[in-house]
């Protein structure tokens, strides 16, 4: 018996949001990543500073994590940015 995917039952509008989602974790993942870069933090530094594990902070960076508001709040206070910053960045 053949798995359904369970995609396939979204109506046109759900499969839409799910694509702008999709892009809003990436282009925040984009923004957290340039962030680092022009701070000279490595990824690994930074997820110690934030107090979550690395391989969660590489997944946030590519846009594979849906966030939570608390983390981001500790990301960006590692950063010394305001969350306010990351987000407007991110063009959210």
């Amino acid at each position: 018996m053949q798995a359904l995917d369970p995609r396939e039952d979204r109506s046109p509008q759900e499969a839409e949001a799910a694509l702008r989602q999709g892009a809003d974790l990436v282009a925040f993942g984009k923004a957290i990543k340039e962030a680092r870069a022009e701070a000279g933090v490595s990824q690994e530094e930074l997820a110690h500073l934030a107090g979550i594990d690395r391989s969660y902070m590489s997944s946030i960076e590519r846009g594979e994590q849906n966030v939570g508001l608390m983390t981001m709040h500790r990301v960006a206070e590692a950063l010394g940015q305001p969350l306010a910053a990351l987000v407007l960045n991110a063009r959210l």
